[in-house]
């Protein structure tokens, strides 16, 4: 099934999207939002498998990914890992920190704010360019109702949806917010989700082992910037992240639980940019950082006002399986 919430209230309305992401079906009657669905997926899910049947067969209306918020506008836990740890050395590196052989045993994880949401085409509102804004392309899982304590062996029975992320950063916020040992809060304003939530079976073999085997196609202002496979350099799994997150507290159904930063290394190495024959990037900063290497000096700026990006995922036969993330920057306005 592919599930989307139109913008409606808090918490969207919630609608049955065709596979080919042209056509949608309310699902307002057998329940209102996706919060209610996961709240009682196992009697939900079976009625929303025979509309999505019913969709594919009959008509429906025209579906307009603008008009979508992300698929939970809002919710209870958004918990993102950082299972690529490339990424963490190649940040970590670019401010000067070190890293901790335990980083590739012990998955990383930061609780973010979940109340506010961006739409998947709404605007990422910037207070100051000198905060350093930066994208970050990740998948992430939504979960059913976790027991505290859950196996990594058990943890994946308890996925529901797959979606993909965009995890806005504010990087020049980000050393003096850690520095007070006291984790990031100003430095992780509102995230944006595709429009559509997949369930897993939508995925086919690309869902494997906990993780998705495609790329994460990312686009800065119209120029290809990264197309990073989201199965590949993953350390951490989301049977592990799940496990992890629940290690000493159940987690409520619509959690949403995040990868990180999608990131592929190169031989061995740091990746390399598409233009230069690499996959590119899912942010900013590892670029940056490796200009620093190179350079002595990064080059590449971090976003400001004006710029878009946008997101998606292709499978095999390259239809669009989320539908997009596409976002200008705007200054915000009081």
């Amino acid at each position: 099934m592919k599930l989307a919430s139109l913008k409606h209230g808090r918490d969207g309305a919630l609608v049955l999207v065709s596979n080919d992401l042209t056509r949608f079906a309310s699902a307002e009657a057998i329940a209102p939002t996706l919060q209610a669905a996961l709240d009682d997926w196992d009697d939900i899910a079976p009625q929303l498998e025979a509309l999505a049947l019913e969709l594919k067969f009959h008509g429906g209306e025209p579906f307009d990914q603008a008009a979508c918020s992300s698929p939970l506008p809002r919710a209870y836990q958004w918990a993102d890992g950082s299972a690529y740890v490339n990424h963490v050395e190649l940040v970590r590196r670019a401010r000067g920190a070190e890293m901790p052989e335990t980083f590739w045993t012990d998955p990383l994880m930061y609780q973010g704010g979940s109340d506010s949401f961006l739409g998947p085409h709404d605007n990422i509102p910037l207070g100051d360019e000198n905060w350093g804004l930066d994208f970050e392309g990740e998948v992430a899982v939504v979960t059913g109702d976790v027991p505290m304590g859950v196996s990594v062996e058990r943890s994946g029975e308890h996925i529901k949806l797959i979606m993909i992320v965009n995890d806005v950063s504010l990087r020049g916020l980000v050393p003096a917010e850690l520095g007070k040992g006291f984790g990031f809060f100003h430095s992780k304003p509102s995230s944006a989700f595709a429009p559509v939530a997949v369930t897993p079976d939508e995925l086919g073999d690309a869902w494997s082992e906990g993780k998705l085997h495609l790329p994460l196609v990312s686009t800065l202002n119209g120029h290809p910037f990264g197309k990073p496979n989201a199965g590949v350099d993953m350390t951490f799994n989301f049977h592990q992240l799940i496990a992890h997150a629940a290690k000493t507290r159940p987690l409520a159904a619509g959690s949403i639980i995040g990868s990180g930063t999608v990131s592929n290394k190169l031989d061995g190495g740091p990746g390399k940019p598409i233009s230069d024959g690499g996959v590119g990037y899912s942010c900013t900063a590892e670029l940056r950082m490796i200009e620093t290497i190179e350079s002595g000096a990064p080059s590449t700026p971090f976003l400001t006002y004006g710029d878009q990006i946008r997101i998606e995922m292709y499978d095999a036969d390259g239809s669009c399986i989320f539908g997009a993330i596409d976002q200008t920057i705007v200054r915000y306005e009081r």
